[in-house]
């Protein structure tokens, strides 16, 4: 498999303008908003790339901004970078459109990790993310039987859990935790 990094592995996860502040003040080059809103996001993704930072949203939990191929070409008319989704068929519609996919997976089973391969081969994300980060052994496994680079989130609070992550095979990881940001 081909070994994909990111420029800067560390993925500033928001969801509050407070957070969004101090995400555009570090070191991320990426930004994931997870309490996307149809009267914001036009104002946040100028205000990401003016700081030289590429802006995605996460579509399934959009406020006022629909879950369908209108919701997708707004979030593109609006300037966002990428989108976020845990739907197949919202990722191969982003993917039609010419945005950037991040498909996320939530790994609960060892079932989980052949479902997640079936899901990555219908939808084709560019990335996926895996959720919790804590889950070295599962990024290994999944890294060993695909070409997508792995985002891992959710729960990574120290600088030995990030790079226990990346160290296991990881692109990047997305935290809410502003100490990492500038690790």
């Amino acid at each position: 498999m081909a070994e994909k990094k990111l420029s800067y592995p560390v993925i500033a996860a928001v969801r509050a303008d407070e957070e969004l502040e101090n995400a555009l003040n570090s070191k991320v080059k990426i930004i994931f908003d997870l309490n996307p809103d149809l009267m914001t996001v036009e104002e946040k993704v100028k205000k990401a790339h003016g700081a030289r930072k590429r802006f995605f949203i996460h579509i399934d939990l959009a406020n006022g901004i629909g879950k369908d191929k209108s919701g997708i070409l707004f979030a593109k008319k609006a300037g966002v970078d990428g989108i976020i989704s845990t739907r197949v068929n919202i990722v191969k519609l982003a993917k039609e459109a010419g945005m950037f996919t991040v498909q996320r997976f939530f790994i609960v089973d060892s079932h989980s990790i052949t479902t997640t391969a079936e899901a990555v081969k219908a939808a084709k994300p560019d990335m996926i993310e895996i959720m919790p980060g804590i889950v070295t052994k599962v990024v290994r496994a999944l890294k060993d039987q695909m070409d997508v680079p792995i985002i891992s989130g959710g729960l990574i609070e120290t600088e030995q859990e990030l790079e226990q992550m990346l160290e296991s095979g990881a692109a990047a990881v997305s935290t809410g935790k502003k100490e990492l940001w500038d690790r």
